[in-house]
């Protein structure tokens, strides 16, 4: 008999800020935005989108993070309790 494959919510595995930091903090080194913008939304359903719309005083159909704007980003991010921190980058080999 095959075993049932079913979809991982990786949102489901992110219970913690310290979790959700390094979560992040992987996406925003591969400097792709696709990427990021996925990991973002993660970490926002992780969170819960009311939840953090209400904290940062946006609707929760208010942002989008597929395209943010600087401010919208940060925002983010404040509420998701993580921090934006630019890192010198190493030229590729």
């Amino acid at each position: 008999m095959a075993d049932e494959i079913t979809d991982y919510d990786f949102a489901a595995s992110l219970q913690t800020d310290e979790a959700i930091a390094v979560f992040l903090s992987d996406a925003f080194e591969t400097g792709d935005a696709n990427h990021i913008a996925t990991a973002l939304e993660i970490a926002v359903r992780a969170k819960g989108e009311a939840r953090i719309a209400s904290k940062e005083g946006m609707p929760e159909e208010g942002y989008d993070l597929d395209n943010p704007t600087l401010a919208t980003l940060l925002a983010v991010m404040k509420a998701l309790g993580v921090g934006f921190s630019p890192m010198p980058v190493r030229p590729a080999s």
